[in-house]
């Protein structure tokens, strides 16, 4: 009993040290997307299930490194986590259907519309603007151009899948918010 106790908390230990070293990356690479008044606006928005948006690219970033890092797959992790944090900038209730301009097609329309939200707000590589604009393919009918863009759609629909499925454990309301230094 005390030896399957001590592999929990070790496998606890592991999990924090993971999410404490995404932190540190986000801080790194992103802290003016995250300190972002729009950027944090996205936790007023519902992404899937229950999880909002700004959990969701927190999450995708998240996954992002870490499927970069288990497939060995050498990239910009700075541009990898600047292009998932702002894969979904869309800045609305995708799901009001009152909302003016609503898009039943929202899957097919909202990378055009992050890009540009992004693209005003920062001043994004080629590799960026190629996560943004392509992570929904093959909605988007042009594929990804960049190995970091092929990582953050993998990532996007991994967490996708969890968060409609209501499997997603990472985050919800229970995260932890990331602080950033002003």
């Amino acid at each position: 009993m005390k030896e399957k106790s001590i592999r929990k908390l070790e496998k606890l230990r592991r999990k924090h040290e993971k999410k404490k070293e995404v932190y540190r990356l986000l801080q790194k690479h992103a802290s003016d997307i995250l300190k972002s008044e729009n950027f944090k606006s996205t936790r007023n928005y519902i992404q899937h299930g229950s999880i909002p948006v700004h959990t969701h690219c927190i999450d995708v970033a998240g996954k992002s490194v870490a499927i970069s890092r288990f497939l060995g797959i050498s990239c910009s992790e700075r541009e990898l986590i600047r292009g998932a944090l702002l894969h979904d900038y869309f800045l609305y209730d995708w799901h009001d259907r009152n909302r003016e301009n609503y898009q039943m097609l929202h899957g097919f329309y909202h990378p055009g519309i992050a890009l540009r939200n992004a693209d005003r707000e920062y001043e994004l590589t080629l590799r960026e603007k190629d996560i943004i604009k392509k992570h929904m393919w093959p909605l988007t009918i042009v594929p990804p151009l960049c190995r970091e863009a092929w990582i953050v759609t993998t990532a996007d629909k991994y967490c996708s899948l969890l968060e409609t499925l209501r499997l997603h454990q990472g985050a919800g309301r229970a995260r932890v918010r990331i602080r950033v230094s002003e």
